[in-house]
């Protein structure tokens, strides 16, 4: 079994309901065993990142970015980033607002930043957008066409599960498609070598 963190943070409820759906796809693999754990807690104990394969950022986007909590996350990490003990782990990015754009990608491009910086392999968001096949634009996959990693929207002061049933579906398949990359690069790498 490959490990796979997903690593969130979530003042509101959205971004981990939309967590726990990356985590859904990624166990449908049946080869990826998917945790979820906070980044306030990891900022704590960052070294526990060591013990997984792969790792999957989530945060919402606030002004433009991460938000406070996920940066003193990514800050913690600088012991890690000196001895460079992250190389060639599997990355990959998610975040929520609350408008359609909400400049989500400024969000994803620094966790790409954060990833590319530790040498870990990042992996995006291969999915059409399903409204160009004349899906209904809120049941359509990757409806905010992001390539980079997933994005997704939920209503100002929505309930955190308040979401339209695409980027339900979007989070899944992401998931999945995290945790089917994460398979492939296990095959790749030679028995006994180092993750």
């Amino acid at each position: 079994m490959q490990r796979l963190a997903i690593v969130y943070h979530s003042a509101h409820g959205h971004t981990e309901h939309i967590a726990t759906h990356v985590a859904e796809g990624a166990r449908s693999v049946g080869t990826a065993e998917a945790q979820l754990l906070k980044a306030d807690d990891l900022a704590r104990q960052p070294d526990e990142l060591l013990a997984y394969d792969g790792v999957v950022l989530g945060s919402p986007t606030y002004l433009g970015g991460v938000s406070g909590p996920f940066k003193g996350f990514m800050d913690a990490t600088g012991r890690l980033w000196r001895t460079q003990r992250l190389k060639g782990k599997l990355a990959a990015g998610f975040t929520v607002s609350s408008l359609p754009s909400g400049d989500k990608q400024s969000t994803l491009t620094s966790m790409f930043v954060f990833a590319m910086q530790h040498g870990m392999l990042w992996v995006g968001n291969p999915f059409l957008p399903g409204q160009h096949d004349g899906v209904p634009h809120d049941q359509a996959v990757n409806r905010l066409g992001s390539w980079s990693g997933l994005m997704a929207q939920a209503g100002h002061a929505a309930a955190a599960d308040a979401f339209v049933p695409g980027d339900i579906r979007t989070a899944r398949m992401f998931g999945r498609h995290v945790a089917e990359t994460l398979e492939r690069l296990g095959h790749a790498r030679p028995a006994g070598a180092a993750a």
